[in-house]
């Protein structure tokens, strides 16, 4: 006899959790939740590594959020440890501040300045694009073509294998550009950490569920759909996949993770680079936009997690084709993908059994806060309506 559940839900992450644990709370339904990796939490999995740091495992995930709503949630399962996330670009043999702002200015021209010289400068050395069209567009709009050869081109031709003004004007135009000091990476209000990690989180959601929920780790949702009966799917995975690729892949870029640790005289002789003992580097995130090293940046996230432990671990980001064995991180944001999965789009709205939620789901870079409020939304949804 078929296993009976309310709600099949594919996919562990963000998206899969919240949702499944609103259904489960709020509904009383049965759910169950397929994973085809060994572990809940999707991409924000993180864990000890054998050096006893915590690490993201799938590249650091930086927690911020303007929703209370989103807050309130999560707040449910974690404490929070805040965090001013604050990254440098490494080129030219040194250390800079980034994002843009006054004091990367004054690095460039060596001396002290004040905003106005740095705004007077800007104007002087920005191109004149009314409606930016691309990424390359963006930036040259906003701080001319010095500090776009220097931050921009280089790390975006590695991170998308695309040349800037082959790329929607999003994808660089999301970083900040600042007059002042501000040498945060982010500006939402809050931004934190969970203390006790983001695996947390995720066992908390589950042990909420109790016996309502079945979490089925190392499987493909399609094996289980012969022996399953259900009334609605919840799917996060990639949408193309879904619909068995009718319409052509979409393009994604993938990643290759690095991770090496450190302690002793190893970490010892890293101090005047990282400017205090136990870190290897001067900041949590160091961007390598030169186009002859090989990784995009270099992550410390013990930096952010304010983990009290002697030997530290970093990782080294390669950015790679997407292809057989490869995971999809970043979905490509051009015109032509736009057009593929807009067919995609067209064939899941015509399923009202299925909900297409999540980053691969909907083919589009969203934050984790985005996705969990794209999860609380459609768990309102679904609890207005009897299946």
């Amino acid at each position: 006899m078929p296993w009976s559940f309310d709600y099949l839900i594919v996919g562990a992450g963000f998206a899969g959790m919240t949702i499944a644990e609103r259904l489960v709370s709020t509904k009383g339904a049965r759910v169950l939740i397929v994973e085809r990796r060994n572990h809940i939490g999707g991409n924000a999995h993180d864990h000890y590594d054998d050096a006893g740091v915590l690490i993201h495992r799938y590249g650091p995930h930086y927690f911020r959020t303007n929703a209370p709503r989103i807050r309130a949630y999560l707040s449910k399962f974690t404490d929070w440890t805040p965090v001013d996330y604050t990254i440098k670009s490494f080129t030219r043999d040194r250390y800079w501040n980034f994002p843009v702002n006054l004091n990367t200015f004054e690095q460039l021209i060596g001396r002290p300045a004040t905003s106005g010289e740095f705004v007077d400068w800007l104007e002087q050395n920005k191109v004149s694009i009314e409606n930016p069209r691309n990424s390359e567009e963006i930036i040259l709009s906003q701080v001319g073509h010095e500090l776009y050869e220097l931050f921009f081109k280089g790390y975006t031709l590695k991170q998308w294998k695309r040349h800037p003004r082959d790329l929607d004007a999003s994808v660089c135009g999301r970083i900040p550009i600042r007059t002042n000091r501000d040498d945060r990476y982010l500006k939402e209000e809050f931004q934190a950490l969970p203390s006790a990690g983001y695996h947390r989180i995720f066992e908390r959601m589950a042990q909420a569920m109790g016996e309502n929920v079945k979490i089925l780790l190392n499987t493909d949702y399609r094996e289980v759909l012969p022996h399953v009966q259900f009334d609605h799917m919840v799917y996060t995975g990639p949408i193309d996949a879904y619909f068995d690729f009718a319409h052509g892949k979409l393009p994604y870029r993938s990643l290759r993770f690095e991770f090496e640790s450190f302690e002793g005289k190893d970490l010892a002789d890293r101090e005047s680079v990282s400017g205090k003992p136990g870190f290897w580097q001067p900041a949590m995130q160091v961007n390598y936009p030169d186009e002859s090293v090989p990784w995009t940046r270099i992550v410390e996230i013990k930096h952010a997690t304010g983990q009290q432990c002697l030997p530290t671990t970093i990782v080294r980001e390669f950015p790679e084709d997407f292809g057989a064995g490869k995971e999809p991180y970043y979905p490509v944001p051009n015109a032509e993908s736009a057009a593929v999965y807009k067919k995609y789009k067209e064939m899941a709205d015509a399923l009202p059994n299925v909900s297409f939620i999540g980053r691969l789901a909907t083919y589009r870079y969203y934050n984790m806060d985005q996705v969990v409020g794209m999860a609380l939304a459609e768990a309102d949804k679904l609890q207005s309506r009897e299946i």
